[in-house]
């Protein structure tokens, strides 16, 4: 092993050792003890907010599993760099090999580890709802939208994040014009918000017969993953407006023939959402206070985060129309982040769901 790699893996094992000076893992057990002595409560599933103990006791436990996680391969590697320093040369080149075939997983480790200390805004931990929007421009924009819809996708299986499909609508000709998912995964929301905003796309046109330049645009918006039940964020009953209607399209007979689909107010917001994905409308009702919930989390967030910004005295764009990213495939290729100015040539490989660094440049500005 070169005097370079053990330098990194010696800076490495000084990075975790920092990290973990900031971090009260006795905290965390003692919150993970009081939720689960909560759950063997009697009558705890019947109340409302039972659910959103249970994804706090999840958010828990994958923080301690993440934390233990880096303890134990920090102990792993300095005591294999200890052996290295005290044995023979045959021995000491087959630790070397093993070290150099570890450093990869520990630099993840600890750099999730990093990440994770810079996700502890209200909502970070909490799942999230990711839409895509197919912007103006037709055939080119509905075939961009479903481009990036496939990025996430792949992005999700990469990071092997449990994500539940919410509805989609197709264009006639190709591509979507939205599709919706669900993604339950702890921290989902921290890593995923700033994906918001409008992506650029600039290539030649498979759909026009003079191959010309396009530039389309896709609109994502994320919000956090909450509960119908949710105490986080209170609703009055009074300040809800309920309209029901048939869904029609897809979906059986009862869909078509009973009023399933919901429309939902918010009086004092004017917040309009509507649901017809479920087959019942009590479940329609529940996905829509969920929602409604969510982009009324995610508003609050974004006050907040103004609010930092403007004592900070950085100015941002209280919008998700603002352009975030370029995804530019004609006459070069290049995908540049406009905020971060984090760049790669890669084309392939972010439309293939690498996305880990662009997101990482952006939660480390924060």
């Amino acid at each position: 092993m070169n005097q370079q790699t053990r330098e990194k893996i010696t800076d490495l094992i000084s990075k975790a050792q920092k990290l973990r000076q900031k971090i009260n893992l006795s905290e965390f057990q003692d919150d993970l003890k009081k939720l689960q002595d909560q759950t063997y409560q009697e009558g705890f599933w019947q109340q409302n907010d039972a659910q959103e103990s249970m994804q706090q006791v999840s958010q828990i436990q994958s923080k301690i599993s993440q934390i233990l996680e880096a303890d134990q391969q920090t102990a792993d590697i300095q005591a294999m760099l200890e052996l290295l320093d005290e044995t023979k040369l045959e021995t000491n080149e087959d630790i070397g090999r093993e070290l150099i075939k570890l450093l990869p997983k520990y630099e993840s480790t600890v750099n999730n580890l990093e990440l994770n200390q810079f996700l502890n805004k209200k909502y970070d931990s909490y799942g999230a709802i990711l839409s895509i929007h197919a912007g103006q421009g037709g055939t080119e924009a509905m075939d961009w939208a479903e481009m990036i819809q496939r990025m996430y996708l792949r992005y999700f299986e990469r990071k092997s994040w449990k994500h539940t499909f919410i509805s989609e609508s197709r264009s006639d000709e190709a591509g979507i014009k939205s599709a919706e998912y669900e993604i339950n995964t702890p921290y989902a929301y921290g890593f995923l918000k700033h994906e918001a905003g409008t992506h650029r796309l600039v290539r030649l046109s498979p759909f026009n017969a003079d191959n010309l330049r396009q530039t389309s645009f896709a609109l994502v918006e994320v919000l956090p993953l909450m509960e119908a039940s949710s105490a986080e964020i209170e609703i009055k009953e009074s300040d809800l407006e309920w309209q029901f209607s048939r869904s029609g399209g897809a979906g059986g007979q009862n869909v078509n023939k009973v009023s399933t689909a919901v429309e939902l107010t918010h009086a004092p917001t004017s917040i309009v959402v509507k649901c017809r994905e479920e087959r019942t409308q009590v479940q329609n009702k529940e996905r829509a206070l969920k929602k409604l919930k969510a982009i009324l989390a995610q508003q609050e967030a974004q006050k907040q985060h103004d609010e930092l910004a403007r004592v900070k005295g950085k100015h941002t764009e209280a919008t998700w129309g603002t352009q975030i990213r370029n995804y530019v495939l004609h006459p070069y290729q290049l995908v540049k982040d406009t905020r971060t100015e984090y760049e790669t040539s890669d084309t392939a490989g972010v439309l293939d769901g690498d996305l880990d660094q662009f997101i990482k440049e952006e939660i480390r500005q924060l």
